[in-house]
């Protein structure tokens, strides 16, 4: 009976040690954090991602542009001078309203998409960009560990600016 607990105190101190031993190890792992969100709000090559879009995408924003003002005159005719109008004339031009919200719709849908799969690859390519920085100073400076989306992180581990300085001073 002694010899049983005595084994199964050895086992529980051996146990505790080994687990002391790996929280004391863990505790000489270099971690380091990134935010995300900040590389692609802030860095060069998020910026130009974005002038490169919007540069993509003006003339079909503009041609929106000009269809919404196109059924706001229209429409604006019909408030005014509908109650005058011949019911034929009227309803052509109702039918006519019509079938422009809905190509306006529809156009509208197709931009949206397009700039939303467009912004993807964009910011993606950024993205890749900062993994590769980010791996790079991980090597450099020994990481054990970088993560990029955390509930909290401490200023003391965020090496967002550094990775932004790197990602600026590699032209990207």
């Amino acid at each position: 009976m002694f010899s049983k607990r005595v084994a199964c105190a050895f086992a529980l101190a051996m146990t505790l040690g080994v687990g002391m031993a790996g929280a004391a190890h863990a505790q000489e792992a270099r971690i380091a954090a990134v935010n995300s969100d900040r590389i692609l709000r802030e860095s060069a090559a998020a910026k130009a991602a974005q002038v490169k879009l919007q540069a993509e995408f003006a003339s079909r924003d503009k041609d929106l542009a000009d269809r919404t003002q196109a059924m706001k005159a229209l429409a604006d005719e019909l408030d005014k001078k509908g109650a005058s109008m011949s019911p034929d004339d009227r309803a052509q031009k109702q039918r006519k309203l019509s079938q422009m919200d809905f190509d306006f719709q529809r156009t509208q849908r197709e931009f949206r998409d397009d700039l939303d799969r467009r912004r993807n690859e964009e910011l993606g390519a950024v993205l890749d960009r900062a993994n590769k920085v980010i791996k790079q100073i991980a090597e450099q400076q020994h990481y054990d560990l970088i993560v990029q989306e955390a509930v909290y992180v401490s200023p003391r581990i965020d090496i967002t600016d550094q990775v932004l300085k790197a990602l600026a001073a590699s032209g990207n």
